[in-house]
């Protein structure tokens, strides 16, 4: 992959392609910090620290497993073993291994590896945005490291220049379905097959979001970040690939604005009101639809896949409430759908005319779509690729999740752990209001047992509090109808009742000493 320096010019162009690729890299990593923002957002006070936490795991192993496998995976080098469906080669990368490449081919291939490293971890980001107040820490570890290798295998198939799809004429430019979907099919299988959280659906079930302004301002981070993610897609500035870059830029604002305009009216129309939630999701899905094709689309192109695929995502929402889905984060509206509408629009909107003669990073075929005269070609090739990229990504989660449930490892944390908080159980931290998390000190192990004795010992007084109330209740009721009906009898009808109360106050009573 990337731009291989020719002619006079060679050192500049690689000197030139490095900076730019490693500045867009370092931008993109920021995007970790508004995933985990918008995340600890859009969950209950109790478990934002924990959510935190996550996305710091996410990067480390995530990262190691992409030094270890996941980049040699993707464009493993090894002549004698290439074939379209993995890569062989570069494990444990080390290109000072390497002693036939010269300073400059080095230079490109760790600037190559950050890059490619950068989508690797978002791609795991995602699926624990789908399992959010559910699982261990040490489960989402392995879960981090395995999601990576599931990536970089697919990976392979779009991008490397053997892969399986991209020989056939796929065109993924910035991860549509490699990143986003093989992220949003996993979150989408981990959420149901953890089930929904307590107190999620039913009579009282509620969505809890602990700081709506934190997840804006993570969505404010995965914004900027997203012009670097599709920007820098081409691998280089030189050899006229600049303008790919800015062209890339250009649609990615535009898709957004598109994106935002559907939404804001949709949330006006539908809720009454803008809601947080539908606002941030309809954006993220107009981004995520442009990534296949950025590197093509003109700006009214962009504005129309932005636009549809914001409405494509907000539609998704009745369904997911009403299958009793739960998905705290949106991975659905926007990595599920939001992928496949965008590996779809290429297929429509794709000009071969807005792309370069040499040095393509995709659409190495030159198709059109629809809009040009190119048939159903590619409408199938998209179609086919993002079918069975879900189909992977849905069976190795699961395999994955379901090793981990059996094994000693274990993968869902307990109801009790679950209503205390990940924050107390997995970090010891205590002491969080309905609205933000304000006290983070250590406590005992004695202390922790004291509050957990505490909580349980709360519950029973309350259902035997509830319990007496509604006797009392009853036999307030039962003593009018007897006054009514034993009218010029009344102090036998008043003793009555006083033997009544005085045995209904005995069996609670009882009750509750046997309960404590």
């Amino acid at each position: 992959m990337g731009v291989e320096p020719v002619g006079s010019s060679s050192e500049t162009a690689a000197q030139d392609d490095g900076v730019w690729m490693s500045a867009c890299s370092f931008t993109i990593f920021t995007m970790t910090s508004g995933f985990g923002l918008l995340e600890c957002g859009r969950v209950s006070a109790k478990d934002e620290v924990n959510v935190m936490v996550k996305n710091v795991v996410d990067m480390i192993f995530g990262g190691l497993a992409y030094w270890v496998a996941g980049f040699g995976l993707t464009f493993g080098s090894y002549a004698e073993w290439s074939n379209p469906f993995v890569g062989v080669g570069d494990f444990f990368f080390d290109p000072e291994r390497n002693d036939t490449a010269n300073f400059n081919e080095k230079g490109l291939s760790y600037t190559m590896f950050i890059f490619q490293m950068s989508f690797a971890t978002t791609t795991s980001t995602i699926v624990s945005a789908g399992m959010a107040e559910r699982i261990h820490l040490k489960s989402h570890c392995f879960i981090s490291f395995f999601i990576t290798l599931v990536h970089a295998v697919s990976g392979h198939w779009v991008w490397a220049r053997e892969g399986i799809f991209r020989r056939i004429g796929v065109i993924d430019s910035a991860g549509c379905s490699c990143v986003h979907l093989v992220g949003g099919v996993s979150g989408l299988v981990a959420t149901l097959y953890l089930k929904p959280r307590r107190h999620r659906f039913g009579s009282n079930g509620n969505k809890n979001i602990s700081d709506p302004t934190k997840a804006i301002l993570g969505f404010f981070m995965l914004w900027w970040g997203w012009v670097a993610f599709n920007t820098a897609s081409n691998y280089a500035v030189s050899h006229k690939q600049w303008t790919e870059g800015t062209r890339s830029a250009v649609a990615t604002i535009m898709a957004s604005a598109g994106g935002g305009i559907v939404t804001v009216v949709i949330s006006r129309v539908t809720m009454r009101k803008i809601e947080i939630d539908m606002l941030i999701d309809g954006m993220l899905a107009s981004l995520v639809s442009t990534t296949a094709g950025c590197l093509f689309y003109t700006p009214w192109q962009a504005i129309a896949v932005g636009s549809i695929g914001s409405a494509a995502a907000l539609s998704i929402y009745p369904l997911t409430e009403w299958a009793h889905i739960d998905d705290p984060v949106g991975i659905i509206p926007v990595h599920v759908v939001g992928s496949f509408w965008g590996m779809i629009a290429p297929s429509i909107f794709l000009n071969k005319d807005y792309g370069l003669d040499t040095n393509q990073v995709t659409n190495d075929m030159q198709l059109n779509g629809l809009l040009y005269g190119g048939g159903f070609t590619l409408l199938g090739l998209q179609t086919l690729a993002a079918c069975v990229i879900a189909l992977w990504s849905a069976v190795c989660s699961f395999v994955i999740l379901y090793t981990l449930q059996h094994s000693p490892i274990g993968l869902r944390i307990s109801k009790y752990d679950e209503e205390l908080g990940a924050d107390l159980r997995e970090h010891g931290l205590s002491g969080q209001n309905i609205q933000s998390y304000r006290v983070e000190k250590k406590i005992t192990a004695q202390q922790l047992s004291a509050v957990m004795t505490t909580i349980v010992r709360w519950r029973i007084k309350a259902r035997l509090g509830a319990q007496r109330r509604k006797r009392l209740a009853e036999l307030t009721a039962a003593a009018r109808e007897d006054g009514m009906q034993q009218q010029g009898y009344g102090g036998n009808a008043f003793e009555m009742r006083l033997v009544r109360r005085r045995q209904s106050n005995a069996a609670v009573n009882e009750a509750h000493t046997s309960a404590a």
